[in-house]
């Protein structure tokens, strides 16, 4: 090593790149085994369903039966609606038997592998994206977006469109909201509205892509594992979590970090309690930002779930606590789902911590934590 190049600059800068360099490699390794396991899912599925022996015996039902086994043997994303994703991902994306590896084979179905040339043959037209190039550059999420497209076409768009600009799954589903296919249909000027699109396009990282729901439950994580909060805000759920225990007025832990599926989006509910006086659910969510619109329309979008799915016959109905945190500032504001009667309202200010000492709490805690 030369002298100019033996500094402590150089050092920093060398131990940085070989950290974003392997960090990049553990991402793609694991986005592959996933998109790889998914797929291969939806194989087994597909081939059950024309060759299975005692398939007759499930009927409609298959799925259902097959999500049940799966899941009492531990396996995580398999209810009956990720089984029948799978199922499409592989009918719609059979180009992805090009990227499966050598050392895959052996998972694939024999009968598959006989057939290889005219699958190849079958898969491969002008009009898609190859399969190595999708599995090397967009990740199951990304998928799951596509998925959810039905028009060949308009799929293809957005498949190349993203592999062009390396979005993230996030700015796909914006790009795909905001009918960014539809407005380039109508563009005079295609290529200036390709460059509108990607001028401040999220773009994917290793970061995100660890990040990602499907990844995490993957490789068997938790939510706190996979989901880290910031310094501050981890700090605060736990001396929140024992604030509201210590005040002795019927609060009752139940998760951290809970996962609620809405629709096909996965949501992370930051406490949970359940308050046995009021006999209601207390749902708590802590934003280390200024307070913002949308975190209380998240925040009741939760109340509201937990309202439909989660409250008994003899539950009052759910309240929400939001908490937003600045230096120097704190905010405490309530969602309270569906309570018309104020008597009900009323009764849940006497009993639960008032913004105040919220409030108060938040501003003790955050001078000593730091921010």
């Amino acid at each position: 090593m030369s002298g100019e190049q033996n500094t402590f600059e150089h050092l920093v800068a060398t131990i940085h790149d070989v950290h974003e360099q392997l960090g990049a490699q553990v991402s793609k390794a694991v986005n592959l085994g996933l998109t790889f396991r998914n797929w291969l899912i939806g194989c087994y599925i597909r081939e059950y369903e024309q060759n299975g022996t005692d398939r007759a015996a499930y009927g409609d039902d298959l799925l259902g039966a097959l999500a049940g086994r799966l899941d009492e043997a531990g396996m995580k994303r398999v209810d009956a609606r990720e089984l029948r994703r799978y199922r499409r991902f592989y009918l719609v994306y059979p180009q992805i038997w090009e990227a499966v590896t050598p050392e895959l084979h052996n998972l694939l179905p024999a009968n598959l592998l006989q057939v290889t040339p005219s699958i190849r043959e079958a898969v491969t037209p002008e009009c898609r994206v190859p399969g190595q190039l999708l599995v090397n550059r967009l990740s199951f999420t990304h998928f799951t977006e596509l998925l959810a497209i039905d028009d060949d076409l308009k799929r293809t768009f957005y498949e190349i469109e993203c592999v062009k600009g390396g979005w993230s799954s996030r700015e796909l589903r914006r790009q795909i909201g905001s009918l960014y296919y539809e407005r380039s249909g109508l563009s005079t000027d295609k290529k200036k509205l390709s460059e509108l699109a990607n001028s401040a396009a999220e773009t994917d990282t290793p970061h995100l892509a660890i990040r990602d729901p499907y990844v995490f439950e993957f490789l068997g994580l938790k939510p706190k594992e996979a989901l880290p909060e910031s310094e501050v805000e981890d700090a605060l759920l736990d001396k929140l979590q024992d604030f509201l225990l210590e005040l002795g007025r019927g609060f009752c832990f139940e998760a951290r970090q809970r996962r609620i599926l809405i629709g096909d989006e996965l949501f992370f509910v930051d406490l949970v309690f359940y308050h046995r006086i009021l006999k209601c659910h207390v749902l708590i969510e802590l934003k280390a930002d200024e307070f913002r619109h949308e975190h209380l329309g998240q925040l009741n979008t939760y109340v509201s779930w937990c309202r439909a799915n989660e409250m008994q016959d003899n539950d009052n109905p759910p309240v929400g606590i939001l908490l937003c945190t600045r230096k120097n500032h704190a905010l405490a504001q309530y969602a309270l789902a569906g309570m018309t009667n104020q008597l009900f309202v009323s009764k849940y200010q006497l009993q639960l911590p008032s913004p105040e000492q919220m409030q108060h709490f938040l501003e003790q805690q955050l001078r000593e934590v730091g921010e």
